[in-house]
């Protein structure tokens, strides 16, 4: 990573989970990145979304482009209760994948704007998705949750590593 970014927190699973939490986020950042690679359950088709603040309320909007190389697809959703960084994947429990999200101004009195990322191969169907996603808080961000939004109870699988980074200002 880049200098200005600094570790603030890594987890590394040893049991399979439906939920990553990183709370007391400390306030001294501008920004934040998750930067996650994620082993799904072979009985279970998990979807990363983002939480934060434990805010279950349907204050998320987001717009989202994925491809598979063979087909393009967009979608948007309002007033939702997460936001989803990989809308339209799944995780493979045999093939890791990367899910990035970025964090702007986290801190600040106004809306907060992240940017997803999720890509996984799946030895040729796989898919690459972006989007872009508010959440309609004005309180700053001190917990990021990362869970599955079909609800599944244990969607993480062992072995996955998730780090949250803090970019100090440039």
């Amino acid at each position: 990573m880049p200098a200005t970014y600094e570790p603030i927190a890594t987890t590394t699973l040893v049991a399979n989970t439906s939920t990553i939490t990183f709370s007391s986020i400390p306030s001294t950042y501008t920004d934040l990145k998750i930067v996650a690679i994620l082993i799904g359950r072979s009985t279970v088709s998990p979807q990363p979304s983002l939480r934060f603040n434990g805010d279950t309320a349907t204050n998320y909007s987001q717009s989202t482009v994925r491809g598979t190389g063979s087909a393009y697809q967009n979608s948007n959703e309002a007033s939702v209760n997460y936001m989803n960084v990989a809308e339209g994947g799944v995780l493979s429990s045999t093939i890791p994948s990367l899910v990035e999200a970025d964090i702007f101004s986290y801190r600040g009195s106004t809306y907060k704007a992240a940017l997803g990322r999720f890509s996984n191969d799946l030895n040729g169907s796989g898919i690459v998705t972006n989007s872009v996603g508010v959440w309609r808080s004005t309180a700053a961000i001190t917990s990021v949750s990362i869970f599955d939004c079909n609800g599944n109870s244990t969607a993480f699988a062992i072995g996955s590593v998730v780090t949250l980074y803090g970019i100090k200002a440039a």
